[in-house]
């Protein structure tokens, strides 16, 4: 019985959250309605960067990850050693031993054109 009741009350909660913001929105319009008619372009632009401000304000105080990462997660991440790579020196990286592709012989040196 307590479930049926739970459940219809958040079902009530929804549509009232629903109906709220249908207002909210449909009241917003009008009021953006009433001042274009009454040509009140200044105060539509503050309006509008006040929005945008609080917007701004609300997306870098959200939680976007929702939970707390675990300290692996946190750990610095692997380096990339592809300037060491280049500079050739070696035993930094592990990953440049097990590459896939090239041959472990070196270049030989390019050809001068001949004139």
């Amino acid at each position: 019985m307590s479930r049926n009741y739970s459940r219809a009350a958040s079902e009530g909660v929804r549509k009232r959250r629903r109906r709220n913001s249908l207002l909210l929105s449909a009241a917003a319009v009008i009021i953006i309605i009433v001042l274009l008619a009454l040509e009140q372009v200044a105060l539509l632009y503050l309006i509008a960067t006040l929005g945008v401000a609080a917007l701004l304000l609300v997306v870098a105080f959200s939680d976007l990850h929702g939970a707390q990462q675990p300290a692996s997660a946190l750990a610095p991440a692997t380096p990339d050693d592809a300037a060491a790579i280049a500079d050739g020196v070696t035993g930094t990286a592990a990953a440049a031993a097990t590459t896939t592709y090239g041959s472990p012989a070196p270049r030989r040196p390019r050809r001068r054109p001949r004139k």
